[in-house]
Order: structure tokens, then sequence, then C-alpha cells
């Protein structure tokens, strides 16, 4: 990492406008951190298996990623991991560099992967589970019910 940054420092110095402001300053990867609860769940970005939470792993910047964390006996965590414009990229427009702002849209160093950090509640599998907190109710329920089981209320809109 070291010695990519001191080459793009020295591109950068030899030829000014070959480089962009954002893979210059922040790199065409990003550091994620992935936890869960309970921990030693299984991360899997874009299909592929990373290690068991908790972990760091640095991802491309270029592209959205698709999360799915998994441990058995609890019902999968999935999301996407959006970009958003890197700051950096305003020092290319400030200074003038067309070049570098492409140099920084080809590499994927304009965007910054949102969110920073992947924590995931694992909930039982076939469970329904009910969190209240700020005035807020969340009702977590299984879309296959067991035939067996009692119905104690039914939702009903205002």
């Amino acid at each position: 990492m070291k010695k990519n940054i001191i080459a793009v420092l020295l591109l950068g110095t030899l030829a000014p406008g070959l480089t962009g402001c954002a893979t210059i300053m922040d790199g065409t990867k990003q550091t994620v951190g992935f936890s869960s609860n309970p921990s030693d769940a299984t991360v899997i970005v874009d299909g592929k298996v990373l290690g068991k939470t908790p972990l760091t792993e640095d991802l491309s910047k270029k592209d959205k990623h698709t999360v799915k964390i998994t441990l058995a006996g609890y019902m999968p965590y999935e999301m996407t991991m959006t970009r958003k414009t890197n700051s950096w990229v305003w020092g290319n427009i400030v200074i003038g560099g067309l070049i570098g702002l492409v140099v920084d849209s080809a590499t994927g160093a304009m965007y910054k992967l949102t969110p920073e950090q992947v924590s995931a509640e694992l909930r039982k599998e076939g469970n329904a589970s009910v969190k209240i907190s700020d005035n807020t109710v969340l009702v977590t329920v299984t879309l296959h019910p067991d035939p067996s089981w009692e119905k104690i209320g039914e939702l009903q809109s205002l």
C-alpha cells in the first residue's frame, strides 16, 4: 500500500494532472469492519466468503457490494453497501484537473463506501420478536408460520 501511494505521488509530481486527488489521498480501497451478534457468523461479500465475525476487510470503492452474514439457526442478514462521492473529488474541480477527475472515476477513488462498519443483529429462525424504543415499535416475524402456533393478535389498518 505504501509503495502504491509513493508511486502515485511520484507520478503526480512528474506528470501533474495524471492522478486524482482522491486517488492520492484515500486510495482505491476502503477498510470496512464486519461484526454480528452473536459473533462467529460467516461474512460473504459479493458471493465470496471473507471469514467469521468480527473481521475487517479492504473493499474496492469502485463498486457497490452485496453483504450477507449467516449463522446456523439464525435468519441471514443481507444488505447492500452503497457509494457516496468522496470529498477529495472537489480538489480536482477546484484545481481544474479534469484528467484527475477521470482517474478518480475510473479507479473508484472518487467514492466512499457506506456504511463504513456493518453490524448485524441476527435473529433466531422461526421466531417473532418485538422491540420498542423511542416511541417506535419494530415487529419481526417469520414468513412461514408453524401451523401449531397459537394466534395471539392481529394488526389492523387505521
